[in-house]
This record gives C-alpha cells, sequence and structure tokens, in this order.
C-alpha cells in the first residue's frame, strides 16, 4: 500500500516525532540575487509541521511537553529523520530533539 496526499492529513506521529512537509526555500534574494539549487544542498531546511503527538514522558514519568501545533515552520537538519514520499512530495518524520529552531 502507498501512502497518498489524501492519507497525508491522517498521520499520526508517535512519541517525539514530527511530521514535517518541506517548505520551498527562495531562490531570489531582497536585493534580486538569483541562488542556484546547489546553494541550499548542505544547509538545514525550513519546513511546516503537519502533524505532531503531545510528547513523551522521560525515565521518570514526567510528560515532556514537545512546544509546536501544527502549520508552525521550524528549521530541521537535512539528514535528520526519515523521509515518506508522497507524489513529488517528500515529507520528513524527525524526532523532536532534531529540530534546531522554530520560526516566529
Amino acid at each position: 500500500m502507498s501512502i497518498t496526499h489524501d492519507m497525508i492529513e491522517s498521520i499520526t506521529p508517535l512519541s517525539d516525532r514530527v511530521l514535517l512537509r518541506p517548505v520551498e526555500a527562495e531562490k531570489i534574494t531582497a536585493s534580486g540575487i538569483i541562488l542556484p539549487d546547489s546553494a541550499n544542498k548542505e544547509r538545514p531546511s525550513l519546513y511546516e509541521v503537519i502533524a505532531i503527538w503531545p510528547g513523551k514522558t522521560d525515565k521518570n514519568g514526567n510528560e515532556i511537553k514537545i512546544d509546536l501545533k501544527k502549520w508552525d515552520r521550524v528549521i530541521s537538519g537535512q539528514y535528520s529523520g526519515d523521509d515518506v514520499k508522497v507524489g513529488d512530495t517528500t515529507y520528513k518524520i524527525v524526532a523532536f530533539e532534531y529540530i534546531l529552531a522554530k520560526i516566529q
């Protein structure tokens, strides 16, 4: 069975995992410089949160809350997590600890 675009909204990541959809990087800077695709190959990537589990518990039973919600924009490492390809879009499932920053 393959995953379709209709099914992506019904995916619920477990534990401290987050389902991310890539956000297309700007190809032209504010000053008008055109960036080639190779310029962003090794940089952390910008993603949009599609689904998230509330969190997990530590070894003492305390809940570790994940401070993200659907549609938040985040930066995650390029090689972290697992890819889930749906059509032309490659979604990513990553552990919360591999999300580097939240964009306000």
